[in-house]
């Protein structure tokens, strides 16, 4: 076991729950739209209107949960979150094993589930720089995006053979017990945060919100990273809500060799983890982010290709480098967002950048399924994929391109006050003063 899981029993405890739920995530990820396709029927845009119901929360309710976050100790919100997602997991096959499972309610648990997922994601984000010491957090970032790409190949490979053992609806059984094993880790942990500081009096909530966003809009480095973000994901999610189809109706595969292959395509966001620090090292944090999301983003062009046989290759191929970059890209963002930002604004931030880059999601599932029933699988797999690489020029034309390193946040020469606003410093340039980031 190596050193900070070792030392220090909290973060060993949230790894675990956290790489349980990223487990039963890629499970859920195969198996719900199998069930849509093989129980229910569904077509194209059915199965992208499911995609995007799982996102959509994030535009519905993302900001108002930054707000929240803000205001109250993270650790019982991803409690209260992890029971709802057990619940309304559990549930599917009971509905389906009585015969009333319909496409109208697979839909309505993915949009529930899906606000949860906006609950605990953006406490946890808020939560972690808490648990560990600013030394400690790239590590640590490292260690839980590596090990979710571990259990993303897990639980996808999982996913299409528990679909083959025992149905499709059924399968999400393995959703909800990894939900239980998160739930006993979070109450396990003994760290306890302090109460925010109470202010005067609350503001508005409209007025808290708005902080948030005007710090996304100002900052260079946040707006950059976000319009980024938001264009990156409308276009994977566009593909990827294909994805299941155009494998099984396209390609020509059996659910569990959708699953194995999703597995196999998954082990490049492994070496994305593993090689994202010495990357960052070598060339800087900047210039790695530039590799990781432009560089490795062209091999998507390659999915399209994917043939049966031999040719499932080009979609392993292509899917492990995007992959690779995926992982690697978001260590170096988590790293860069949990030092740059003050902690009274983190739960805000998260939320606004998330609003904008989860945002695009459900966007580009229904995009996806859009121009999959217009156009054929295909020909929309194509249109979707050439989006990765295209997406990443954003980052070509903004301060990324500019500097070895991203900066640091408000003990290094890139500070902002509370409002958003940035201090009186050299334009970083340079490079100097560090820290990695996505």
């Amino acid at each position: 076991m190596s050193g900070l899981l070792r030392r220090h029993r909290d973060f060993r405890l949230l790894w675990s729950g956290e790489t349980s739920g990223k487990f039963g995530a890629a499970v859920t990820r195969v198996v719900m739209p199998l069930i849509a396709v093989t129980t229910l029927q569904a077509d194209t845009f059915e199965v992208g209107l499911l995609n995007a119901s799982g996102w959509l929360p994030w535009l519905l309710i993302g900001l108002p949960v930054g707000v929240w976050v803000d205001r109250v100790r993270r650790r019982p919100l991803m409690l209260t979150a992890a029971a709802a997602s057990l619940g309304l997991f559990a549930v599917v096959p009971v509905l389906a094993h009585s015969g009333g499972l319909t496409l109208g309610l697979l839909i309505a648990v993915a949009l529930l589930t899906g606000a949860a997922a906006v609950v605990f994601q953006t406490a946890y984000t808020a939560y972690l720089p808490s648990l560990l010491a600013p030394q400690d957090q790239p590590e640590g970032n490292a260690k839980l995006h590596g090990s979710a790409s571990a259990a993303q190949i897990a639980g996808q490979g999982a996913g299409g053979f528990l679909v083959q053992l025992v149905g499709a609806a059924p399968a999400l059984l393995a959703n909800a017990a990894t939900f239980a094993l998160s739930l006993l880790c979070l109450r396990g942990i003994r760290h306890r945060e302090p109460r925010p500081a109470a202010g005067e009096s609350p503001r508005p909530l409209t007025a808290e919100v708005a902080e948030g966003l005007r710090w996304v809009a100002r900052d260079p480095w946040f707006r950059s990273l976000t319009l980024f973000g938001a264009a990156s994901n409308l276009a994977l999610m566009g593909y990827q809500s294909l994805l299941t189809v155009f494998l099984v109706r396209e390609v020509g595969l059996a659910p569990g060799a959708v699953g194995a292959l999703m597995a196999l395509a998954g082990l490049g966001g492994v070496a994305g983890a593993l090689a994202v620090r010495r990357t960052a090292d070598r060339l800087g944090t900047a210039r790695a982010t530039l590799v990781f999301e432009l560089g490795l983003s062209t091999a998507a062009l390659l999915i399209p290709l994917a043939t049966r046989g031999a040719g499932t290759l080009l979609y392993v191929a292509g899917a492990g480098a995007v992959s690779a970059g995926v992982v690697g890209g978001n260590i170096l963002k988590a790293g860069f967002q949990q030092r740059y930002c003050p902690p009274q604004l983190l739960g805000r931030l998260t939320a606004s950048t998330s609003f904008l880059n989860y945002g695009t999601l459900p966007l580009g599932a229904l995009l996806g399924g859009a121009l999959g029933a217009a156009l054929g699988v295909r020909t929309a797999m194509w249109i979707t994929t050439a989006g990765v690489p295209l997406a990443a020029l954003i980052l070509v034309f903004s301060p990324v391109r500019t500097v070895r390193d991203l900066p640091l946040g408000a003990t290094g020469p890139h500070a902002l006050d509370t409002d958003g606003r940035r201090d009186a410093a050299p334009d970083g340039r340079d490079g100097a003063g560090a820290s990695p980031a996505r």
